[in-house]
């Protein structure tokens, strides 16, 4: 389903003196391909999950934030569906021209991995302006199910294919995950894949499903309450969110870590000097004061890098869980 919000505030300025504040507002450029100063239009955040959860609420600030700046009207847009494939294909199907950017996270990278027909290339078609967020995720199981982790393991081992798993969309960072930790484990467990993560969650919830990779901040309040059960972090330290929950190495898979991560791209053709503004603009935004305490919350590290080094990331990212796609036995299909 389609959903989208608004940010906008209004800009009054007197005709006398509108060129005049034009020529001086220093964040607003022109790029050589262009006849109009950047931005001058609405812009559209496309991003691969239902509302709700860590990527939802980043551009959501983002959108917030851009508004602030520049007055422009920001729309914020959620394509879930087809582990991010949906909203990926939108932005490298729109105008390369900075209005219209994807807000993802790292399934982005692993849909190539599991999807033999991709409608684009991960890093050809993509422009990447920063790398925001990093952070661990939680494996958690319906309470029905045993705990810890070894005993888990043991159960599935005694009936191969019978546990259920949720994940985000065939080829996300959950199913990877999940993949990697089933091959660590020696064990076999059956996917089901859902459009993104919180459906997922639901269904954990409402024991359709028994066990799961989920974002901290979507499943870590659910744990609290006991609606769902903490079996251990993905990351190789323990989050300080939650410091009593072991990490899954701890927890019986030494050597386990799957981090997950938020970025902004836009599509490759786009102007160098809106990608620069862009880029400054949605580090100042993370780097704020706040910023750090805000999605500290929920375990995140801002990253806030630059193009560069996100580009560099990614093709090292790729590397990595193509050879965990590989080891697991997930073929494309």
């Amino acid at each position: 389903m389609k959903t989208s919000i608004t940010f906008q505030r209004p800009i009054a300025l007197h005709a006398h003196v509108a060129w005049f504040a034009l020529a001086s507002l220093p964040l607003i450029v022109l790029p050589a391909s262009a006849q109009e100063p950047y931005p001058s239009r609405p812009i559209r955040i496309v991003l691969p999950v239902a509302a709700g959860g860590g990527t939802d609420q980043l551009a959501r600030i983002l959108g917030q934030g851009f508004n602030e700046r520049w007055g422009r009207p920001v729309v914020v847009e959620n394509r879930p569906g087809a582990g991010t494939i949906i909203a990926s294909d939108i932005v490298v199907k729109s105008k390369p021209d900075g209005y219209t950017l994807l807000v993802t996270t790292s399934t982005h990278i692993m849909n190539q991995l599991v999807n033999k027909k991709m409608p684009y290339d991960t890093l050809r078609d993509f422009a990447p302006i920063t790398q925001a967020l990093s952070l661990p995720s939680l494996l958690v199981a319906h309470p029905s199910v045993p705990r810890p982790l070894k005993e888990v393991i043991a159960l599935a081992r005694a009936r191969p294919g019978e546990v259920l798993y949720s994940s985000a969309g065939r080829g996300s960072n959950p199913h990877l995950a999940m993949a990697l930790l089933t091959h660590m484990a020696g064990v076999r467990m059956t996917h089901v894949p859902y459009k993104s993560g919180p459906p997922g969650v639901i269904d954990l919830i409402a024991g359709h499903v028994a066990i799961g990779i989920s974002g901290i901040s979507s499943s870590i309040p659910h744990v609290r309450v006991g609606r769902l059960r903490a079996l251990g972090v993905t990351s190789a330290r323990r989050s300080p969110v939650a410091p009593d929950i072991p990490t899954i190495s701890e927890a019986g898979l030494p050597g386990y870590e799957a981090m997950q991560w938020y970025g902004m791209l836009a599509p490759a053709a786009t102007p160098r000097d809106v990608i620069t503004l862009l880029h400054k603009e949605a580090v100042s935004i993370l780097r704020a004061p706040t910023m750090a305490e805000r999605f500290g919350a929920d375990g995140s590290e801002v990253v806030a890098n630059t193009p560069e080094a996100f580009a560099e990331f990614i093709r090292a990212e790729s590397v990595k869980w193509a050879q965990v796609a590989k080891t697991a036995g997930l073929v494309p299909e």
